[in-house]
């Protein structure tokens, strides 16, 4: 898919504003505030029924004595102040509803994609993500802290409004009703293709949101390869159709909202039309005709915000359909119903037993193809061959971020499907390819390893990833902030830190996936060391391409095409020939061991 993720391409629409049932969960913890806010809302649209008669009563009473044409006027204060006060009160528990409730669906989004595997990311760009959390999110918050309140006052409205004018004149209420159908007519129709042209508009934005997240994150390669016009081109176009999807939405609704409003307005000036001339008869009084025509335009005002609040309840159903499609991501890798627990002490035995492999992106390549290899408690075992052989594959299925097709791992004899990937991740420590670095100090970046570790543990481990050298050098030492993605350093830097990261950890199993591999000659020695120090004691899987590094690994495999070609030790590798005998003349000078 090039314009929309998998996940909106596959999206079954909405039929009907219901979808906005699945924010209940996240209301029932609040059902107090809830209550308060309902009693609030009743208080106001009552008192704010009652305001007309008040009003009949001054008009009609005109001709009566001051005192009682004064208490008229008290009372139509009164009635004022406690509008004024039951609306405070609504307003500040509807907000403070919407505020929290949203805040507990954007954590719970969160959360739940936090622990999503990497599979279900190839699917969907991360800005998709980010957008549905905050755009969506803040269209909930208008639904909740402030469109629902206001669409139920206004029902509460229509409804006593209706009631209220049948008992001040039931013949002119009937002429009001006779109007009520061709109200209702465009509402529905329009509506429906009003909910469309939100989802439209909403995958649109996340769209736009996901294209520029990729191009800012890119920006150096963008900006290397002078790509900055085409990539304004690119995101000016995706913006451009959002925009366009929000210009028929607005569009759709404005023509809604004529159709009712003038409908509305215009049965109420023809009714009173009929009523001033029931006044001249002497067939109603004028506060009645006064109250008649209050009430009536309650109603109209009520129908027409209830047609306009309509379309924003169409967005928001659309933004929790969105939302809940988070929330209930189905995962290719999840955590067993009852795990097991992993033994402890740790003792590190790693098993492949037949292990197919392809990724979700690519089925019909197999990324390993009938692998089988065991690695001993304590044993360095090195994975080597060329690109795309599949080496840094075991890594990502050793941490369980993908399941095999076909075959078994296990991590000291229990398969790791069988076990809750927090307990087994544990013993595990994992120096990526491309190493993560947080927009934070780099004391804190070294201390995500183990964040209870103290400041001398991060201290020894940034020693002993000869990445002391480097922090002491910065700005404000260990508190230096590096930036997002870890701006301020070099590749090298950026390895260092995060194999003080794994270093400080202290796992039984570590795996490092060309951790050495943007280190300068010093450094990669250095770094050398501080791994051959680390793995004693551990289990130890190491991919590279630079033979050099893994010369003294117990047993050495080496990959081609998603098959194990080789395995053995350095020595005896070389004098078999084959693979790893090319790929070492190729990096010693001296074309042998």
């Amino acid at each position: 898919m090039t314009d929309t993720s998998v996940l909106a391409a596959q999206r079954t629409p909405s039929k009907r504003i219901g979808a906005l049932r699945a924010l209940a969960p996240f209301l029932k913890p609040y059902r107090k505030t809830v209550v308060f806010a309902l009693l609030a809302l009743v208080l106001t649209a009552s008192v704010s029924l009652v305001l007309p008669l008040a009003v009949r009563r001054v008009v009609d009473g005109f001709s009566a004595e001051d005192t009682l044409l004064d208490s008229y006027f008290a009372a139509a204060l009164g009635i004022a102040a406690l509008l004024a006060v039951g609306t405070a009160v609504r307003y500040y528990f509807v907000t403070r509803l919407g505020e929290r409730v949203v805040a507990d669906i954007r954590r719970a989004v969160f959360d739940r994609v936090l622990g999503l595997s990497p599979a279900w990311f190839e699917n969907i760009l991360t800005g998709e993500v980010l957008s549905r959390i905050t755009t969506d999110t803040t269209l909930i918050l208008s639904v909740i802290g402030s469109s629902v309140s206001i669409a139920l006052r206004n029902a509460l409205m229509l409804v006593g409004g209706i009631i209220l004018l049948m008992l001040t004149s039931a013949k002119l209420t009937g002429l009001v009703l006779l109007i009520v159908p061709a109200i209702v007519v465009p509402i529905v129709v329009l509506g429906r293709r009003l909910r469309g042209l939100s989802r439209e508009s909403q995958d649109w934005i996340a769209n736009s949101s996901g294209s520029a997240s990729e191009a800012l994150l890119s920006v150096q390669t963008v900006q290397a390869y002078t790509h900055e016009a085409l990539t304004r081109a690119d995101f000016g176009t995706v913006t451009e159709k959002s925009f366009q999807a929000a210009l028929k939405r607005i569009g759709t609704r404005a023509v809604m909202t004529t159709i009712v409003i003038f409908l509305a307005f215009s049965g109420v000036v023809g009714v009173l039309w009929i009523g001033a001339h029931d006044v001249r008869a002497g067939l109603m009084t004028p506060g009645q005709l006064v109250q008649f025509l209050i009430y009536a335009v309650m109603v109209a005002g009520a129908v027409g915000a209830l047609s306009e609040i309509w379309g924003e309840l169409q967005r928001a159903a659309g933004a929790t359909e969105r939302l809940v499609e988070l929330l209930q991501a189905e995962d290719s890798v999840q955590d067993p119903v009852v795990p097991v627990p992993l033994p402890r002490p740790v003792k590190g035995a790693l098993v492949l037993r037949d292990v197919v492999f392809r990724y979700p992106s690519r089925p019909a390549t197999s990324a390993l193809d009938g692998i089988t290899l065991s690695v001993l408690p304590g044993q360095t075992v090195a994975l080597v061959g060329p690109s795309g052989a599949g080496k840094s594959t075991v890594l990502q299925l050793l941490m369980r971020f993908y399941d095999p097709q076909a075959g078994q791992i296990t991590l000291d004899g229990i398969d790791l499907r069988d076990m809750a990937r927090a307990d087994f991740r544990s013993a595990m420590a994992l120096v990526p390819q491309d190493p993560v670095i947080f927009a934070a100090s780099a004391r804190e970046n070294i201390r995500f390893g183990r964040p209870d570790a103290t400041d001398a543990e991060v201290q020894a481990a940034a020693e002993a990833a000869a990445a002391a050298e480097f922090i002491d050098r910065l700005p404000q030492g260990y508190e230096t902030w590096l930036g997002e993605r870890g701006v301020m350093l070099s590749g090298g830097q950026k390895q260092r830190i995060a194999i003080a990261r794994a270093i400080l950890r202290d796992a039984p199993v570590l795996l490092l996936d060309e951790a050495t591999s943007a280190l300068d000659a010093e450094s990669e020695q250095a770094v050398q060391f501080a791994v051959d120090r680390l793995a004693e004691g551990r289990t130890l899987v190491v991919v590279a391409h630079r033979l050099a590094t893994v010369k003294r690994a117990d047993v050495i495999v080496v990959f081609d095409q998603g098959r194990i070609a080789a395995m053995g030790t350095h020595d005896a590798l070389v004098a078999e020939g084959g693979l790893y005998a090319r790929l070492a003349r190729l990096q010693f000078t001296d074309g042998a061991a």
